[in-house]
């Protein structure tokens, strides 16, 4: 299956998504059909996730999809769990199928038997306990704090890197999270967040909710499961 991705939401984002999904068809044996479609311009997406303009974003992810289907994508994905705030939006006037990054976590965090998870991600998703699609685990965030940990997760996806100070506020944020609020798992639920945890030792379980958009695409891409 030929994958399509709306990626520039930030570039790190749409760069490891690149990396981790190639490695992972190539690890089960598959061929890579992969396109990307860039968008122009981070700043709107921020604007509009913060004023929750969904319709209009949505509308800006529209003619990024119809290029992806005129290259011969069968579904596409959004590089960006802080960009599914306008998913259902999307997918009411998308030209292909969209495959969630969000949907299968709910899945997954029960299949691992974790049943609290710390959320790290843009305001609107710590706010939103993951736009509430979690039926089963139970998430917790820090509630006087997601301002100040959203914007520092923003600045570094529009940098497309990490700072030291960012980086010791969400590793302090996570063990806190796990210490103060019974956290099982902490989840990076932001794509960028690779860039501040990668190569961190902890002391605590983390999840990159990336990683398991990257399984679903790779079963997509490898015929390992249907639209």
């Amino acid at each position: 299956m030929h994958i399509g991705l709306i990626g520039g939401i930030g570039v790190a984002a749409t760069v490891v998504y690149y990396q981790r999904l190639t490695a992972e068809i190539a690890r089960r044996g598959g061929t890579v059909e992969l396109t990307i479609a860039h968008t122009p311009d981070i700043n709107v997406l921020i604007r509009n996730n913060l004023a929750d303009r969904r319709v209009e974003q949505a509308a800006e992810y529209a003619p990024l999809i119809d290029r992806l289907k005129a290259a011969g994508c069968d579904c596409a994905a959004i590089t960006s769990l802080g960009g599914h705030f306008c998913f259902e939006e999307t997918k009411a006037i998308s030209s292909l199928p969209l495959v969630s990054a969000v949907e299968p976590l709910d899945d997954y965090f029960v299949a691992e038997g974790v049943g609290r998870v710390g959320l790290l991600g843009t305001r609107v998703v710590m706010r939103t306990r993951l736009y509430g699609q979690l039926a089963r685990t139970e998430a917790v965030a820090l509630e006087g704090e997601i301002d100040t940990l959203g914007q520092a997760y923003q600045d570094m996806a529009v940098a497309g890197q990490c700072t030291k100070a960012q980086r010791d506020l969400f590793l302090d944020a996570g063990r806190r999270m796990v210490r103060d609020h019974g956290a099982e798992a902490i989840v990076l639920a932001g794509t960028d967040l690779n860039l501040a945890f990668d190569g961190q030792a902890t002391g605590y379980r983390v999840i990159d909710a990336l990683d398991v958009h990257v399984g679903v695409l790779a079963d997509l891409a490898t015929g390992a499961r249907s639209l």
